[in-house]
């Protein structure tokens, strides 16, 4: 837990990262988890070739406040709207959504547009990814705390 969490008295974050279809490269992802869990935070690594709805079910079960998806392939924006219709079937309207992999210029307005906060391509600083975390759920945090 870091010295801010444990003064206001919140859990640390909690990550859910994972591979949505039939990618099976994850060093990347695990690096990720590691350097999370580095920074404090709680991170479930829910493994390879993950249904969009075993996503959304393991996002709610583990009360995520991140949800990190890892997508190597070409199909990212197909894949990441499917994880984006499971979460919503499961209300699940609250977690930072983020993505790392191979993301294309044009398709990177596709994904803001369905909710992707935060998109990281290979060369990304392990530091940018848990600086932007950090901040996502604190303002997520705030924004709720203030309805």
């Amino acid at each position: 837990m870091t010295n801010n969490q444990a003064a206001v008295g919140q859990r640390p974050i909690r990550v859910v990262l994972t591979k949505v279809g039939l990618d099976g490269h994850d060093r990347g992802v695990k690096v990720i988890a590691q350097a999370l869990r580095d920074a404090g935070m709680e991170v479930i690594y829910a493994g390879l070739r993950r249904t969009p709805e075993e996503i959304a079910r393991i996002v709610l079960e583990e009360d995520a406040d991140v949800l990190g998806l890892s997508i190597l392939s070409g199909a990212v924006v197909p894949l990441t709207r499917r994880v984006v219709e499971a979460l919503k079937a499961q209300q699940l309207d609250d977690v930072v959504l983020v993505v790392g992999g191979i993301v294309p210029e044009p398709s990177r307005v596709e994904l803001n547009g369905m909710g992707v906060t935060g998109i990281f391509t290979p060369g990304s600083s392990l530091k940018a990814i848990i600086d932007f975390i950090q901040a996502g759920v604190a303002n997520h945090r705030t924004y709720q705390e203030s309805k």
